[in-house]
Order: structure tokens, then C-alpha cells, then sequence
């Protein structure tokens, strides 16, 4: 029935206009240009496994059409119609013929793998004219019908826009009429009227006959191809994946083969490795009798594979072989698609598989130690996103309680959150903050923008390579399929399991490792961290030269944040520790003082809190810098909130309420008052503070120094930075300078010891950038402060923009993403490149840090290495993150460096 030749039977056209390519010419290495579906289908064809025949449109055809409004480029169509000739003559087949019939796919292939999101129409070339001698050839009317509904039933879906449901409906409606639960119980009879059906459900929804010259179909499927790169859910994809825009898809025109020939034909998925554990075993499902959408959609439950070999055993065997070789040849886990057409083995697809980030690690190291991969090889096939995975809490081993249902586990992790049933709500209320858990019937391609803020999934249909596990891998996602006890009322909003009943909005558990569903919220635990994570993670620090340090404000977050490997804290904020319940009197009778002495005996109580924080985190430190940031915020915000004070107020003078107790109500509203300020990021804060109150700083430093000698009294080894916050102007920092120095001068002497430090300054405006040659005069180090630095440089404030226009202005493209997520990598990155250049011309070996959230984002890292900085500093469970960007980021450099 099909040729895998390739031969090429006539010249290429001009090399520059080409924009179609035969499978035979192509080769992994042109995957920019023929998509990875082409790319890999013609490095298949070039080793010789047996894939069906064709060619492919390039994406460099998708983006003109897509820069010219739909437009194809001029020849396009000639060209496809001469690429398809060419193909008929290979197969000595003709598309739509009486005889001989050939029978096409037309699938989208991007550069970048994007499961599910794109379109694929099957069995195009079908018709009223060669259904007959397609079913005669194959000896099987019922096979000709059922690829003729099929087609239907694709093509108006993808091409014309007929609402699925109007198939499913009908083809639901008939095996109730027929008693019967599979498609596969249906006679070749019962197809022949589903495919009139079809017919005239199409003509009522398009108000026009389906298209009949298969020609015609064939431009129509080439072009829905090409728009389904703009779809909806496409578009959602990219942008969660870090996808670009202007890639393109390219369009696999190849022939049909039919794994639903019979109990001897079959289709089905395979990966080379666990996806999910990246155990090396047998890891598939198939369905005998079947065409592929059948096993990814979920529309029947398919077999694990290892049952194929009892029935297709030389197919079986072949497709071991074949998985064996390519896993080889590409140096990665596979994920391939296939077929067997009355007993012959064809692969459709193969590319590097999905996988969870358990399985990455494993996967990466497993081939290190068989010699397949080296370790920079191994690193690059790790994303620094799958270490966030796995630092997620798990559900805790001693919780007790027993499952509602279990499901197959397809994907790890936990899950917990409220059910909802439809995607668009899940997308409404994931976006809005709430946790939740997505359950359908099973997942489609258009329910990805569900799936993406949703905490896990859950379905009652499907297997392990259905739709939602593969996407729910893919994106770290726990997720349950295939649950069948499941019964869900979409309607009504309910999930019923036995004789349990949950409603939209009651709280589910799942554990994807395991597959069980749980009612109500288990109790999560912290992460452990595995050998091969902490295998792979040590690989990375042999190659990165930043350094990785963490923001921690206490001693359980330094302890923290040494065992994830942190070498050193970057950033600890003392305000954090004034904000205790238990401290907080001390704090607003010092702020409240209306004298000198007042103040300073407030400070004396808070001393030695200060002290014992400091001792805490010197300790978990010990041997390890650490960066203390002085006093940041504004006083205002250690008192109560100005609105509520003066309600207060109000209440105590309407219950005519105790005299004493109104006058201090009336006292502290007025200090509120005096304190709040129109705009207090820019007001009084961080070093305008000090210079004002300088008797805070004092107290800082004391207990500052006053905790690293008792550290090392007690025989540890504390390295301490003093950091001075908001500095704009270089005569800022040096009277600070000049107050901690000789605060520390007069400690040590008092104490009798001695105790080297450094002492330095946030870059958190821009000014601070410009001038950071004049401010380093006085500084042993700069560390930049993103955060605040991303809302002076680019003059917006956080708290409002990300609550309404900044999200606007990512879905449109007008910023690619949110710079407080990810540097603006040409304006704020610019200034901190301005403010390293400009400091360590005045002194060369300046140390520069980044202590902003930017400090954990993978490519801002990237940036910061370019840049030259120290080190970046991340919160706690970032830290393995930053550290294997920071590698990656090396392996970049030398990447651009040799190009």
C-alpha cells in the first residue's frame, strides 16, 4: 500500500526560491527550516527506518504568509502541486483516484516542539470515488468507510470550522442506536450513513457542500495548517514555553498508512525511556485496529506495549530495535509515534522526549555514566525550570487517609487545590490566585491555558500518552489520568466517585507519583533532594563562575539555604525582624520617641533581639559571607495603617471609651499622620533614614558587630558585609560610612578584638547606576537591587502595575515579559552593566552582586554573567536553580564565543 522510497524522481527547483523540500533531501541538520516533524521524519528516511513518503513545506512559507496577511508566497501552490506529483509517481498512486488511490497527512511540524497545539488532517484523498477501491484494495469496506468518516470528520473540524461536537454527537448518537460502545463495533454499513451524516452536517454548518476535489482540500489543509500557527492555544503554549512568535510552522504533506486495517494493523506511542521516572524500560501504549488520534486523544483506553509482542511480535521486535537505534543517534530519550499497516512497522515521528523533571535528571545522568552523553552534554538537556519541580512539597507519607479513586499516575508530583471543570474557569480563577485542580472527561489541545495555571490535572479517560499527560509532564504538572470511576456532570458542576459527591469549588489531593485522588487538602512536606539532583547540580558548579548566594532573614533560612548550596547570603533584611509580633512594641515606642533619650532606650530593648538574630544567621553562615542591609523601609510601616488608626480613633470618641487609652489612640494617629507619605518608596527610607535617625544605624551595627564576636568567641567564623540601602548621591554613603566605621571602631576597641568587614551599597536607582564611579570611592562592594531598580528605571510601581496594565502589556506583546520576573534585559540590564563598568573603573576589583528576585531567574542570569558580576543572590529554594543557570550560562558564552 505505501512506498518508503527515496528516490528523488526530478531536480529541485532554484535552490534560493525553494520553499518545499521531499523527505529524501532533508536532514536533522535543516530542522530551522523543515520543522522538527520533517527534520527528524527525513533523518529517519536517511538511516534507513521505514517511514511513510512525502515532503514538506517550510516554515520560512508559514512566516511570509504569516508577514503578507495569509497570503502564500508566489509559486507556493505550484509548488506543492509539483512536490505531490512527484510523490505520485514514487507510489504509483494518484490523489483521489478511482484506482490506485493515494491517501495523504498534512500535519504541522514546528521548530520547537509543541504537542497537540497545531492542526492534523488524516486520510485526505478520500472520496465518494475512491472509498470503493480503497476498501476493495484493502479488502475491508468497513476500513475504506471508517478513514472516510475520519476524514469528515478532521477536516471540517480543522478546516471549516464545523464545531467538533457536531460529529461527536452524531457518532455518539449512532452507537447508542446500535447498542454498542466502541467505534470499532460498528459495520461498514452503520460508517457509510455516519459519513452521509457527516456530509450533510457539515453542508448546515458551512452553508455550503464539503469541497470534493481532493486538490482543492489539499490547499485548504496546507493553509489551515499554516493558521493554526496563530491559534488561540498555540499562542498560550508559546508564551508559557518561552516560544517566539515568528518561528513558524512547517507543513509533513505524507502518505497515509492505516493502522485501522484490521487486527493486524495497529498505531500507537513509545518513548525509549520512563517519562515520568526516566527509568530505562519499555514505555508505550498502542491500540490494535486504530489510527493515531485514537491513542493521543484519548477516545479509546489503549495497552501498555509490551502486550504487542503476543500479537504483532515482529513488528514488536522491529520497533524495539528502531527505538534502540534512535535513542543513539540522537544521544536523547525518544518519543515516537507509529504505525503497523497489516504487519509492517512504519515510524510517523520521533523527537526528544517530554519528560518530568525527575526523569531529566536521571535520564541525563544515566547517559553520562553509559558514556553516551558528557556532562556539558548532559546539562544542556536539562532545563533550569524542571529544578523548580522538583523543590516542590510533596504529599506527607504519614498522612493516613484513604484514596477516593486511583487513576494512572502520569505524571508526578502534589497537587492540591479546588476542583473546577472547564478551562476557561480554571484560566479565570489560576490567574486570579486561586489554587485549583482541572478535571475533564479528558484534556484537549484547547484546554492548555487551564492547564497551565491549574495546580494538576485529572481526568477519567486516557492513558499515559494521552494528551493531558504528555502536556501535564511537560509542564511539571501532577496529574491523574484515566481514572474510570470517575463520573463528572460538566453541567452541573459535580464529580461523583462511589458514593462520594464533590462539587466545583471543593478540595481535592493528588498524587501523580502514585495516582491516587484524595478528598480534601492533605497535609505537603519539603522536597528531598536526590542523588542524581545533587549528582547533575555538582556537574553545574564545575563549570559556573558566578556565584550563588541566598536571601535569608532568619537562621532557619541560612541553615535553609547552605544545604541547597548557597555560598554565602546576599541579601538579609533587618526590617524583616522588626516586624515580630513580640518586637514590634519596641520598634513603634522607638518611632513614637519625642526625645533623644526615648528613642535610644527603645533602641537599647531592640539590641539585643537584633543580636541574637545576627548570631543565628552568622552561625548557619559560619565561614560564608553575609550581607546585613541596614534599615530599608519607611517608619510608617511598622505602625498601623493610617485609615484604620483613624477609625479607631473615631470608635473609642462615639463610646466615649477610657480617657488615657483615647489620648494615646489620638497620640499614635497623629504620628501616623506625620509619618505617611504620597509616595513613600521614593520618600523617607533606607539611607535618608539613617542620616536622619543615625542613632538607628548605631544600634544596627553594634548588634551587628556584637554577634559576630560572640560567633567567634564560640569558634565560629563569621564574614560580615554591612550594606547601606538607597544611595543616590556618593556624599550619602560616605557619612554613612563614616557612622559605621566608627560605630565598629568603638565596639572592637570596647571588646578588645579585632574583626575584618566591608562595607558597601545597594545600586537601586538610577542615578546610583550613573554615578557609580563617584559612589565606589566610598564602597567595598555594590549590590544591585533589581527590584526597586526595575521601578525607578522603568518608572512603574509594582504593587499597581502587575494588578492591571503590565499583565495587558505581556498578553500583547508590547513588553515580552514581566521585567520584575525577568530583567529588562535592555533597559534595567543596561543600567546595571552602566553601574559595573562605571564602579570598577575606580576600583577594578569591585565586587558586584544582584540581590533582587532577578538573582533566580535563569535568564537574567544569563545576562549577569555576561555582565561580569560576582555573584547572584536568590531566595532559599532558588538557589540549586541559579546555580545550574549559572553553568548554562557559561556554556552559552562559550557556545556564542565559538560561533
Amino acid at each position: 500500500m505505501t512506498s518508503t522510497s527515496n528516490a528523488s524522481t526530478t531536480a529541485p527547483r532554484d535552490e534560493e526560491a525553494r520553499a518545499i523540500y521531499d523527505l529524501s533531501e532533508g536532514s536533522i541538520e535543516m530542522k530551522p527550516l523543515l520543522g522538527g516533524k520533517g527534520a527528524n521524519v527525513a533523518e529517519m528516511m536517511r538511516l534507513g527506518v521505514p517511514v511513510p513518503d512525502g515532503f514538506t513545506v517550510t516554515t520560512a512559507a508559514c512566516v511570509e504568509a504569516m508577514d503578507k496577511g495569509g497570503e502564500w508566497p508566489e509559486g507556493l501552490w505550484d509548488g506543492i502541486q509539483e512536490a505531490l506529483g512527484r510523490l505520485e509517481e514514487r507510489t504509483g498512486r494518484k490523489l483521489g483516484a478511482a484506482e490506485n488511490p493515494l491517501l495523504v497527512s498534512v500535519r504541522s511540524g514546528a521548530v520547537i516542539s509543541m504537542p497537540g497545539m497545531m492542526d492534523t488532517i488524516l486520510n485526505l484523498g478520500i472520496s465518494d470515488e475512491s472509498v470503493e477501491a480503497l476498501g476493495k484494495e484493502a479488502d475491508s469496506p468497513r476500513f475504506a468507510w471508517d478513514a472516510y468518516r475520519r476524514f469528515i470528520q478532521m477536516y471540517g473540524e480543522v478546516v471549516e470550522q464545523v464545531p467538533a461536537h457536531v460529529y461527536e454527537d452524531a457518532l455518539a448518537a449512532m452507537k447508542s442506536d446500535r447498542g454498542v460502545e466502541q467505534d470499532t463495533e460498528l459495520s461498514a454499513e452503520d460508517l457509510q450513513e455516519l459519513v452521509q451524516q457527516f456530509k450533510d452536517l457539515s453542508r448546515e454548518h458551512m452553508g455550503e457542500e464539503l469541497p470534493t476535489d481532493p486538490r482543492e482540500q489539499l490547499r485548504r489543509s496546507v493553509d489551515a495548517v499554516f493558521k493554526s500557527w496563530l491559534n488561540p492555544r498555540a499562542g498560550v503554549y508559546r508564551k508559557a514555553n518561552g516560544i517566539p512568535d515568528d518561528l513558524g510552522t512547517a507543513v509533513n504533506v505524507m502518505q497515509m498508512v492505516f493502522g485501522n486495517r484490521g487486527d493486524t494493523s495497529a498505531t500507537g506511542v513509545c518513548f525509549t525511556r520512563n517519562p515520568a521516572t526516566g527509568a530505562k524500560e519499555l514505555y508505550g501504549e498502542f491500540l490494535l485496529n486504530a489510527q493515531g488520534e485514537d491513542v493521543v486523544a484519548g477516545v479509546r483506553t489503549p495497552k501498555p506495549l509490551a502486550e504487542m509482542e503476543q500479537v504483532l511480535p515482529d513488528a514488536f521486535r522491529e520497533l524495539v530495535d528502531t527505538m534502540k537505534r534512535l535513542e543513539e543517534h540522537y544521544g536523547d530519550m525518544q518519543d515516537m509515534e507509529f504505525t503497523v499497516e497489516e504487519g509492517k512497522l512504519y515510524l510517523l515521528q520521533t523527537r526528544n522526549g517530554k519528560r518530568t523533571a525527575s526523569a531529566a535528571f536521571k535520564v541525563a545522568r544515566d547517559m553520562v555514566e553509559e558514556g553516551v552523553l558528557t556532562r556539558e552534554q548532559a546539562l544542556r538537556r536539562i532545563e533550569p525550570a524542571q529544578l523548580d519541580q522538583l523543590l516542590h512539597p510533596a504529599i506527607d507519607p504519614e498522612h493516613g487517609q484513604e484514596p477516593i479513586t486511583k487513576g494512572l499516575n502520569a505524571s508526578p508530583g502534589a497537587a492540591v487545590g479546588e476542583v473546577v471543570f472547564d478551562a476557561e474557569t480554571a484560566e479565570r480563577r489560576g490567574k486570579a490566585g486561586d489554587a485549583v485542580v482541572l478535571v475533564r472527561w479528558e484534556t484537549s489541545p484547547d484546554d492548555i491555558g487551564g492547564v497551565i495555571v491549574a495546580q494538576g490535572v485529572l481526568t477519567a479517560h486516557g492513558g499515559m500518552t494521552s494528551h493531558a499527560a504528555v502536556v501535564a509532564r511537560g509542564m511539571g504538572k501532577p496529574c491523574v489520568a484515566g481514572a474510570s470511576g470517575l463520573k463528572i456532570d460538566a453541567k452541573g458542576k459535580t464529580l461523583t466517585i462511589g458514593s462520594t459527591t464533590l462539587r466545583e469549588g471543593d478540595t481535592i489531593t493528588l498524587d501523580g507519583s502514585t495516582g491516587e485522588v484524595y478528598e480534601g487538602a492533605l497535609k505537603l512536606v519539603p522536597p528531598q533532594v536526590n542523588e542524581d539532583f545533587s549528582t547533575i547540580v555538582g556537574w553545574a558548579d564545575e563549570v559556573r563562575r558566578l556565584q550563588v548566594r541566598a536571601n535569608a532573614d532568619n537562621g532557619d533560612d541560612a541553615k535553609r539555604a547552605r544545604e541547597f548550596g548557597a555560598q554565602g547570603i546576599g541579601l538579609c533584611r533587618t526590617e524583616h525582624m522588626f516586624m515580630d509580633e513580640s518586637r514590634l512594641p519596641a520598634v513603634r515606642r522607638m518611632i513614637l520617641a519625642e526625645s533623644d533619650e526615648e528613642r535610644e532606650a527603645a533602641l537599647a530593648e531592640i539590641l539585643p533581639m537584633q543580636q541574637s538574630d545576627f548570631e543565628e544567621i552568622f552561625t548557619a553562615m559560619s565561614g560564608l559571607p553575609v550581607t546585613v542591609r541596614l534599615l530599608d523601609p519607611p517608619l510608617h510601616e511598622f505602625l498601623p495603617n493610617l485609615v484604620d488608626q483613624a477609625l479607631h480613633v473615631q470608635r473609642l470618641e462615639l463610646q466615649d471609651g477610657d480617657q488615657r487609652e483615647l489620648a494615646e489612640a489620638r497620640h499614635l494617629l497623629a504620628q501616623v499622620k506625620k509619618l505617611t507619605e504620597q509616595n513613600p518608596m521614593l520618600g523617607t527610607r533606607g539611607v535618608r533614614l539613617a542620616l536622619m535617625y543615625p542613632e538607628i544605624p548605631q544600634m544596627q551595627v553594634r548588634a551587628i558587630v556584637r554577634a559576630a564576636l560572640k560567633v567567634k568567641a564560640d569558634g565560629g567564623d563569621p564574614h560580615v558585609e554591612i550594606m547601606v540601602p538607597l544611595v543616590a548621591f556618593d556624599e550619602e554613603l560616605r557619612r554613612m560610612r563614616e557612622i559605621i566605621d566608627e560605630t565598629v571602631a568603638e565596639e572592637l576597641e570596647q571588646a578588645g578584638q579585632e574583626l575584618p568587614y566591608t562595607v558597601g551599597t545597594m545600586i537601586e536607582l538610577p542615578r546610583a547606576a550613573l554615578r557609580a564611579d563617584e559612589i565606589a570611592e566610598h564602597a567595598d562592594f555594590f549590590s544591585f537591587g533589581t527590584n526597586d531598580l526595575t521601578q525607578t528605571g522603568i518608572g512603574i510601581s509594582r504593587d499597581d502595575a502587575e494588578g492591571a496594565f503590565l499583565s495587558l502589556y505581556v498578553d500583547q506583546d508590547i513588553v515580552k515579559r514581566n521585567p520584575f520576573s525577568s530583567i529588562d534585559r535592555d533597559g534595567v540590564g543596561d543600567l546595571v552593566r552602566i553601574g559595573c563598568e562605571r564602579g570598577r573603573s575606580v576600583k577594578p576589583d569591585l565586587k558586584l552582586g544582584v540581590c533582587g528576585e532577578h538573582g533566580g531567574d535563569p535568564a537574567s542570569i544569563g545576562l549577569f554573567n555576561e555582565i561580569g558580576l560576582t555573584y547572584v543572590s536568590c531566595s532559599p529554594y532558588r538557589v540549586p536553580i541559579a546555580r545550574f543557570a549559572a553553568a548554562l550560562a557559561v556554556l552559552d558564552q562559550r557556545e556564542r564565543d565559538e560561533q
